[in-house]
């Protein structure tokens, strides 16, 4: 395979970006509920939520993985860090060291002023092959952080509260 190159993902990307995600949600068994609309309002507009990388071989452009962050800033470890919401590599692809080298490229993309302190990313349970591949990179699990969402209604109704 031809060298693999990995990018920021732009607005012409969102179609090769929302299939790879696609990909992602049907090997993990999810509902894929981001569609190109939301990916491009959300991620390419005037106040992006997040960002994304692509991994490309040179000679095809076809998309071998991709990884969707967000920063965050964290006052116990005192500086800015990323949420990876997304890293997916095509089953043609595992085994390069794609998904380590899009991790790295995400702390490559913090701002020069920032300190990048962490990367933080959930896991599933159901998925040791993916939790495996985390700890060889250095994840740990933290025992007093416990993972917590509020959607739907419950959200609406805090929303209200404000």
């Amino acid at each position: 395979m031809a060298d693999v190159v990995i990018r920021r993902a732009g607005r012409e990307d969102v179609a090769a970006l929302h299939h790879a995600l696609a990909e992602l949600s049907a090997d993990i068994g999810d509902d894929h509920g981001a569609g190109e609309a939301d990916l491009l309002r959300h991620g390419f507009g005037p106040e992006p939520a997040f960002q994304a990388l692509l991994a490309q071989p040179l000679d095809t452009g076809e998309v071998l993985g991709v990884a969707v962050y967000s920063p965050v800033f964290s006052t116990v470890r005192a500086g800015a860090g990323f949420y990876v919401s997304d890293l997916w590599v095509s089953q043609a692809a595992r085994g390069m060291g794609l998904g380590k080298r899009l991790l790295g490229q995400v702390v490559a993309q913090a701002p020069q002023d920032w300190t990048v302190r962490f990367l933080k990313l959930a896991v599933y349970d159901d998925n040791p092959s993916a939790r495996a591949f985390y700890e060889r990179l250095g994840f740990v699990t933290d025992p007093r952080e416990t993972y917590l969402s509020i959607v739907g209604e419950a959200l609406d109704a805090l929303k209200e509260t404000s």
